[in-house]
């Protein structure tokens, strides 16, 4: 049985929505080790083209990961990678993201909104009450 899974979202633009979740989690966005990835195309394991300079460093093309910073050195941290695909989101999510903030969650609406997050909906069960939001792909999740 697996002690660890990693959560990876599809993506229209993986590098542009892991540094949206990162801001909004507190979260980092994994390093990239540009000498490594160098490398890798000197080596011919890759080419100039599976890369791209975002935010001013050489780093994968499609795919980034983020991680809590205080647990960057972890082999199994939290996790969640996002990856380029081809194809649009279509529906409803069938897995979706419950963030719990310990803010005033009208508040964080307002500050996640001003990002480009969507509001959905605002539900409550017993004294428990969550908005349900979209982040700037689409993607479902709710704040408490």
């Amino acid at each position: 049985m697996a002690s660890f899974i990693q959560t990876t979202v599809d993506s229209a633009d993986a590098l542009t929505q892991a540094d949206w979740w990162a801001e909004t989690l507190g979260w980092i966005v994994e390093p990239t080790d540009e000498a490594f990835v160098r490398s890798m195309i000197e080596q011919g394991y890759a080419t100039d083209g599976d890369t791209v300079t975002h935010e001013g460093k050489l780093v994968w093309r499609g795919a980034a990961a983020i991680t809590p910073a205080d647990r960057i050195e972890e082999r199994d941290r939290p996790r969640m990678l996002f990856q380029d695909v081809p194809e649009k989101k279509s529906g409803k999510n069938r897995v979706h993201w419950d963030v719990r903030t310990g803010e005033d969650i009208d508040q964080v609406r307002s500050r996640l909104e001003a990002r480009g997050a969507a509001y959905v909906a605002t539900h409550s069960q017993g004294p428990m009450s969550w908005h349900v939001m979209t982040d700037p792909e689409g993607n479902e999740f709710c704040i408490s």
